[in-house]
């Protein structure tokens, strides 16, 4: 494919960062994430906050008040009887399957924060998917990718890359999905990238001799959804999606490289990189209190 082929998928400043507001703690999180968007990127990127639709009437009333601050949306989506069994990693990948009128959008998931002033073109890559490799691979061993792409009636892609933290050598491409940006349009004629994500999800979870398919069947289809739909994936580099814990729990965040992004997972990562208080300090900034439940009557802390 070449850019005069991918420059259909529009403007690659125009983009949605979008993301998971869900009861209990993902809703805290989510609010936290979309002040550092605010903190951080254009004023015209749009941030859309997707909630279960039979989880929406538990939202705490501050979620509300922090997104109608932030100037963002929170949408619902069907998530019940999407995929069988139940399938909560799966939630990223049904908020994807929603209409955006952006050219670009890019999932962030919730326990996630920016650090630094970026900018939409350092993520899209016309006629691609952005995303970093994963950290790990420690639930399996390169022979599952036979019943993947055996599965999907494709042949294993023939690129070997560093996962990011514990990797002996090189790997057939395993992605995150903690952070993933594509064209909202069908750029190929293969289809749109997310209801190729889905229909490949579903067809790798059939395979019941894929033992370990849950919970990691969003990222084990990634890369194989990505050529599908008739794309390339574009490997961000380490500062734009850094993912913490594992290895590195304990560890400071380096001092000899700019990091954009920070993929916490939990709020004691958080805390041990010192991080807390700078997502603190954005939601000050951007809605007036540290803590999302102050934000109505009811007073509470969120962590």
């Amino acid at each position: 494919m070449t850019d005069s082929d991918a420059g259909v998928a529009g403007d690659p400043h125009d983009l949605t960062v979008f993301y998971i507001v869900e009861p209990p703690d993902y809703q805290i999180l989510a609010c936290s994430l979309l002040a550092s968007i605010r903190a951080n990127f254009p004023a015209n990127v749009k941030a859309v906050g997707y909630c279960p639709e039979h989880r929406y009437d538990d939202l705490h009333p501050g979620v509300h008040r922090a997104h109608e601050l932030m100037a963002a949306e929170i949408r619902t989506f069907r998530a019940e009887d999407r995929f069988a069994p139940v399938y909560p990693h799966g939630n990223k990948i049904l908020a994807a399957l929603e209409p955006r009128d952006s050219a670009y959008s890019m999932f962030v998931d919730s326990d996630v924060l920016f650090l630094r002033e970026n900018r939409p073109e350092r993520l899209v890559a016309p006629g691609k998917v952005s995303c970093s490799m994963a950290a790990s691979m420690l639930w399996g061993d390169q022979s599952i990718w036979d019943l993947v792409y055996g599965a999907l009636d494709m042949e294993i892609p023939t690129e070997r890359y560093h996962l990011m933290r514990r990797s002996k050598g090189k790997v057939v491409p395993y992605f995150s999905s903690g952070l993933v940006v594509f064209p909202e349009s069908d750029v190929s004629g293969k289809g749109r990238f997310p209801d190729v994500w889905h229909d490949t999800a579903q067809r790798v979870d059939r395979v019941d001799s894929l033992e370990k398919r849950r919970p990691y069947l969003d990222q084990m289809t990634l890369p194989a959804a990505i050529r599908r739909a008739g794309l390339d994936w574009n490997i961000l580099p380490e500062e734009q999606h850094y993912i913490l814990g594992g290895k590195l729990k304990g560890e400071p965040l380096p001092q000899d490289r700019d990091i954009y992004t920070i993929h916490y997972r939990n709020l004691n990562n958080l805390r041990e990189v010192g991080e807390i208080a700078r997502a603190r300090t954005y939601l000050q900034q951007h809605t007036g209190e540290k803590y999302v439940r102050r934000l109505v009557t009811e007073a509470g802390s969120d962590t």
